[in-house]
């Protein structure tokens, strides 16, 4: 067994690593030589019942959700810097946990440090927005003052990924504890464990037990019970749409709220007045980043008539170079799937092209590298597939491996309405020298996120999510932050004056006696 670098963990409960109530573990499978290296705890119902109590208590308590946001912002700060101290170990970590080449990986640890250290100057601006200073609401009676208050939601429950394992549960964790809510973390069980570290990371920084809580273990033992827990004010989720689906049909069972940031099948329009090389460029990086296994990936492409021979050309070259080797190699561009299940359905979906009619340009099985053993590993080559007609399932269904699905349009209008002609939302790409038609493409695309001459850029401080089957609600900038907040509403009577609807019962009286009176005979 492979030497893992990080420590064996437990579950981390209230504040402390305990072992799961039912006493059972999962093996942790390397990916490149499907070889196990550790294991990680198989957390249940029960475990995920003493997690949401732990941070009941502690929201309860008060010490961390009644606090000011200069007070969490510390905190934050302190889990940031010490992601930055350990990046080395934990990209290790991640990339033989699930694949993904080393230094995606790192980049990915810087990312999450900055993620971090973006909410914590959230929460420093929380105290603004919620302080006196904040302007009040004109509601066009000088008698009332009302304001907003925005304050923690509760007890939240996070179930993240396994492709960007620590990026994608920061992106929730973060702005959750920025916010003053209390966490229960349950990520995927094919690679937790980077959000185990997390944990370490948050017990070092001294925050309070309880406000960040951890469960490891399968989506039917530990993730369905948590996301129909009654005890959460809130579940955000990231994954299939399938999956997606039945976490909000728990959550509402509770009524309680659910975000989701579910699958795509984003595209790629490339324009024939483009700069082939640099358009190539970014069809790889949109098609092949994180071995392909991505939810905004634009892998459909349509390629303008006038240039798809000189692109699909130069895309062969390009895709056929691609660096494939052992993930924890420098320079390594494309590692293996990660696991045996995904590595399954990837070669299912590329048979799919095969046997409906597309045209295989490169790629569809095993890679041809020398750097890779004979044998082992869930490796599949960078894959590109010409002539897709819309009605195939690589060019309808999301794939989430290194498959390309390319297509030939005439006109724009055209391009617009393919692209469109998904049952996903998340993602779209264009690319052309023609500012303007950059510009009606993206307000014409039906999507959440629009990239223009490029593709997959991701910032913490702009918002991200999708429309139709990719979900809804937004991570990431101001908005991630509102997912984790309550608005409520703080009306003050500042006149003087009595309000004055009833009579005082003085004045009744008179009146009453008044009209009896006005009754009597002279």
């Amino acid at each position: 067994m492979a030497e893992c670098p990080v420590p064996p963990r437990q579950l981390f409960i209230g504040g402390a690593w305990v072992p799961p109530i039912k006493g059972q573990y999962m093996d942790v499978i390397n990916p490149a030589t499907e070889k196990p290296f550790t294991k990680i705890p198989a957390g249940t119902s029960e475990d995920v019942d003493a997690a949401v109590a732990a941070a009941t208590a502690a929201f309860k308590s008060g010490h961390w959700s009644r606090t000011t946001g200069e007070y969490r912002a510390k905190f934050l700060r302190a889990i940031a810097q010490k992601i930055r101290d350990d990046k080395l170990v934990l990209a290790k970590t991640e990339t033989m946990d699930c694949g993904k080449p080393i230094d995606e990986a790192e980049w990915d640890m810087d990312d999450v440090a900055t993620c971090f250290d973006y909410y914590a100057g959230q929460a420093e601006a929380l105290d603004a927005r919620n302080g006196p200073s904040a302007p009040a609401i004109d509601v066009g009676m000088a008698e009332f003052e009302v304001r907003v208050r925005r304050e923690a939601l509760g007890v939240v429950g996070l179930i993240t990924p396994w492709n960007y394992p620590l990026l994608m549960a920061t992106w929730k964790v973060a702005p959750a504890l920025a916010a003053g809510c209390c966490c229960v973390l349950k990520p995927s069980e094919l690679a937790s464990l980077t959000c185990l570290e997390l944990a370490a990371a948050a017990e070092a920084a001294g925050l309070p037990p309880g406000v960040l809580n951890v469960v490891t273990g399968t989506g039917a033992e530990a993730g369905a019970p948590l996301s129909a827990h009654p005890g959460l004010a809130k579940v955000a989720f990231t994954g299939s749409a399938a999956t997606g689906r039945r976490v909000a049909l728990a959550a509402a069972g509770n009524l309680r709220p659910a975000s989701l940031e579910l699958g795509g099948k984003s595209c790629l329009i490339v324009f024939d007045d483009a700069d082939v090389e640099k358009a190539v460029e970014w069809a790889m990086f949109g098609a092949f980043w994180t071995n392909g296994q991505i939810c905004s990936a634009t892998s459909r492409l349509l390629v303008q008539r006038g240039v798809a021979p000189a692109f699909l050309e130069q895309l062969k070259k390009r895709a056929e170079a691609i660096n494939v080797c052992d993930p924890l190699t420098r320079g390594c561009r494309l590692g293996p799937l990660v696991s045996e299940g995904q590595y399954r359905r990837v070669l299912d979906y590329i048979q799919s092209g095969k046997s409906e009619g597309a045209q295989l340009l490169t790629g569809g099985g095993r890679p041809p590298a020398p750097a890779l053993p004979p044998r082992g590993g869930y490796w599949v080559a960078p894959t590109v597939f010409t002539g897709v007609q819309p009605h195939m399932r690589i060019w309808r269904e999301e794939i989430f491996g290194p498959v390309l699905s390319v297509a030939v349009f005439d006109s724009e209008a055209e391009a617009v309405q393919r692209a469109n002609d998904s049952e996903y939302g998340l993602a779209g790409a264009v690319i052309s020298g023609c500012p303007d038609r950059c510009r009606r493409v993206s307000e014409a695309l039906e999507c959440g996120i629009v990239w223009v001459n490029c593709s997959q850029p991701c910032f913490c401080y702009a918002p991200w999510g999708g429309i139709k089957n990719s979900g809804h609600g937004r991570e990431l900038g101001e908005w991630g932050l509102e997912n984790f907040l309550s608005v409520k509403q703080v009306t003050k009577y500042v006149s003087k004056d009595t309000w004055g609807w009833y009579s005082p019962p003085s004045q009744q009286g008179e009146q009453q006696e008044g009209q009896g009176q006005e009754g009597q005979s002279p």
